[in-house]
């Protein structure tokens, strides 16, 4: 195994133990987590405001572009400080297993490469079995998944 390959694997164990914290099951608020937490506190937009030199107003233009969906890393972060917290960014695989996300690329890779073969050997009338077909398919993605090629994430 290469230095890269350890290196990658480590990475991978990263987020899979960040995936299997609390924030895979995190599900985001319809009002926000800035106006939720806010709340919680029994603070008001203007005392937050107050308490980053901003104005009530903006406050509220933050909370805003937050549920759209345009709220700024760094205004989350100004803001969960402000509410004495901290914004935590992440992104993490859906599965909770980064592997997952490789293996069906690796499936969707092998998919193609033998459904372009098996095109082929049809014209020839060589065709093999829907058997052998899925078996070629499974065992060429785990060598994808063992040896990616330069192209493994096109398809």
């Amino acid at each position: 195994m290469s230095v890269k390959d350890i290196a990658r694997r480590q990475m991978q164990s990263r987020i899979n133990k960040s995936a299997m914290a609390s924030a895979l099951h995190l599900q985001v608020p319809k009002e926000g987590w800035i106006a939720l937490v806010r709340n919680a506190l029994g603070m008001s937009g203007a005392q937050l405001g107050k308490r980053l030199s901003l104005s009530r107003g903006r406050i509220s233009q933050v909370e805003k572009s937050e549920t759209d969906g345009r709220v700024t890393l760094r205004s989350m972060q100004e803001l969960a400080e402000g509410l004495g917290c901290r914004f935590v960014y992440a992104i993490i695989p859906e599965s909770g297993d980064l592997g997952d996300v490789v293996e069906a690329q690796a499936r969707k890779k092998a998919t193609a490469l033998v459904k372009r073969a098996a095109t082929h050997m049809a014209l020839e009338k060589q065709s093999l079995r829907d058997e052998q077909n899925k078996a070629e398919i499974e065992r060429l993605t785990r060598e994808l998944i063992q040896n990616p090629p330069s192209n493994f994430w096109e398809v």
